[in-house]
């Protein structure tokens, strides 16, 4: 399983890559601007993410800009070869409301700060991407 971790927060980056690691490789950016690149990039190549960890609150494009404009450019791909990445939002509790509320229709989960490795793992099995 190829992850994206789209996370500006140090620690809760750290974490996600930890609980992913042993899934397969993963690859870190910290903005939202950067996440559409990545994606971008990776869907060029012919390798394309099978899971976004996406924080909502972030620099340089929101991840609510950047869950939009991905979706987008899956959408774009008209026949395209794969599936849609898996997106999980990750966010703070202290989010608010209407920023959660406008990116559920767009992602596949969710996962609330301080993120653990058992939500991790229920998410994961959730949406049939490890057994």
């Amino acid at each position: 399983m190829k992850t994206l971790i789209v996370e500006d927060d140090f620690t809760s980056c750290l974490q996600l890559q930890r609980f992913l690691k042993s899934f397969g490789p993963s690859h870190i950016v910290v903005n939202g601007r950067e996440a559409v690149e990545a994606v971008c990039d990776a869907m060029a190549d012919e390798e394309p993410y099978d899971l976004i960890c996406l924080d909502v609150m972030l620099p340089r494009r929101t991840g609510q800009d950047a869950l939009r404009r991905i979706r987008e450019r899956e959408a774009g791909q008209g026949e395209r070869p794969w599936p849609a990445a898996k997106i999980v939002v990750t966010t703070a509790m202290e989010a608010p409301r209407h920023v959660v509320e406008g990116v559920k229709r767009l992602c596949d989960g969710y996962l609330s700060k301080p993120i653990r490795k058992t939500q991790v793992l229920e998410e994961l099995r959730k949406l049939q991407l490890v057994a």
